[in-house]
């Protein structure tokens, strides 16, 4: 999909020259120039209330990383043959906590697209309440297709040097896209063999040996939590609502759960081969299934029609100017798959369509030009830095735990991650209110996650 930064719909003179000079530094990177644009474009109201803000550079010492690594990783495949990946490490902000995100293995991995990933996470932990900074890291190695000896080859490989930067008080990573339970146990078992210690420095771990119940539901849940608030702000629910979902991975799956928990009914999921449309929704049933081909077999979202003939599937096409599934009929969209996966031409197709709530579950989905189409359409949009923030949220939990030595119940880890999406959806509506943004979810995550940490960067002085 197109990165192209534009000038964004609340444009102002600060936010272009601002943007410039972050253009000037850092040109060729299109990933973390949007995410900066969608960020400093709800900032100048603060700036002009708090003006020690700005005498104090605060907001230009926070888009500089306070650090990237970047290490090769050899490793050796099946058939006796050396690789070399690059690995990456970006601890962008430790103002209220240790860094805290995920590792993403797949083929696009690079410094851009780590660097927008990082610099959410700033913001999307903050909202959280948690004691965690951002950061985020991965590699361009892409496991799809390896085997389980390969992936432990090159997980040893990666900890090896990656466990130089990291610790349960300096940066506790965990899964992203391509990183699951098996990448995360080969990961941990290798830190654990080089620094002889058993602690909480990944999570994501299998609850048998230190991980919490409900990590890899959470992401997906919360999803669905903060677009269940968005709506009974109208004094709606999502019950009965045909809901659009991108992605057929953990966000997805469990987004697609939780809304058939709540009464409503997904019709769509996709993967990189193309998409499925269930007219007649997507029961627990037919989400097993789902599970089972992607988890286990690994298999193509195409083989969904195969056993539901109530479905359709089309292939994507990388050279379409838009998604044909955006243009189906429903009520509300939860794109879970990937950056930049909702374009303009999609945005008005979701408005024409009749969408009229979007829960981000995927890191920055929807292009800013997206955005604004979206919001001018009327429609309630939960940005990802808020609405998908239930899975670092639950890492956090999970850090807690693991100090704690303790295991919560799936009860006690749901109930927290429930009041967290609560206290987030209401935390961006009250920022977005105060500072002349009506009920602009966008506005209102950018300025409470900013505000939270840019306190805490005055308090600790010039570092």
């Amino acid at each position: 999909m197109n990165t192209t930064v534009t000038a964004p719909h609340a444009s102002s003179t600060f936010t272009d020259e601002y943007l410039d000079i972050v253009r000037q530094r850092d040109p060729n990177q299109p990933e973390f120039l949007q995410a900066v644009q969608e960020v400093v474009m709800s900032l100048e109201p603060v700036l002009e209330r708090h003006p020690h803000y700005r005498r104090l550079r605060v907001l230009d010492r926070l888009i500089e990383p306070e650090r990237v690594a970047q290490f090769r990783v050899p490793w050796t495949s099946d058939d006796g043959q050396t690789h070399v990946n690059r690995g990456f490490r970006v601890g962008f902000s430790s103002a209220i906590g240790p860094y805290k995100g995920g590792l993403r293995f797949h083929p696009s991995v690079n410094l851009s697209i780590l660097k927008f990933l990082a610099f959410e996470q700033i913001f999307k932990n903050s909202l959280t309440g948690q004691p965690i900074g951002g950061g985020k890291g991965g590699s361009d190695f892409d496991p799809r297709g390896r085997s389980d000896g390969e992936v432990m080859r090159f997980c040893q490989s990666f900890m090896t040097e990656l466990y130089r930067h990291i610790g349960h008080n300096t940066d506790v990573p965990a899964g992203d896209i391509g990183v699951g339970g098996r990448e995360i146990g080969y990961m941990f078992g290798q830190y654990k063999r080089i620094t002889n210690t058993f602690t909480g420095v990944l999570t994501g771990r299998a609850p048998g040996w230190g991980g919490s119940l409900l990590r890899p539901e959470a992401t997906g849940y919360g999803e669905v939590y903060f677009a269940a608030e968005m709506a009974r702000t109208q004094g709606d629910t999502l019950e009965g609502k045909q809901c659009l979902v991108s992605g057929s991975g953990n966000v997805a799956q469990y987004a697609c759960r939780k809304l058939i928990e709540l009464g409503a009914i997904p019709i769509t999921l996709s993967d990189s081969s193309g998409w499925i449309h269930d007219p007649d929704g997507i029961t627990e049933e037919k989400l097993q299934f789902v599970m089972e081909l992607k988890n286990e077999r690994r298999g193509r979202i195409a083989e969904y029609t195969e056993r539901f003939t109530s479905a359709t599937w089309a292939p994507s096409d990388a050279e379409a100017t838009h998604n044909p599934m955006w243009c189906v009929e429903a009520e509300a969209a939860f794109p879970s798959a990937t950056q930049n996966e909702i374009n303009a031409v999609d945005a008005a197709n979701l408005v024409a369509g009749g969408v009229r709530l979007v829960s981000e579950g995927a890191n920055m989905p929807t292009t800013p030009e997206a955005q604004d189409i979206l919001v001018d359409g009327g429609v309630l949009l939960g940005p990802a830095k808020a609405a998908n923030a239930g899975g670092v949220a639950v890492s956090a939990l999970e850090m807690a735990q693991a100090s704690q030595r303790l295991r919560w119940t799936s009860e006690e880890v749901d109930s927290h991650l429930k009041r967290i999406m609560r206290d987030i959806h209401s935390v961006c509506l009250d920022a977005a209110g105060d500072y002349g943004f009506g009920n602009d979810y966008r506005h209102g995550a950018n300025i409470a996650g900013f505000k939270k940490v840019a306190d805490a960067m005055v308090d600790q002085g010039l570092v």
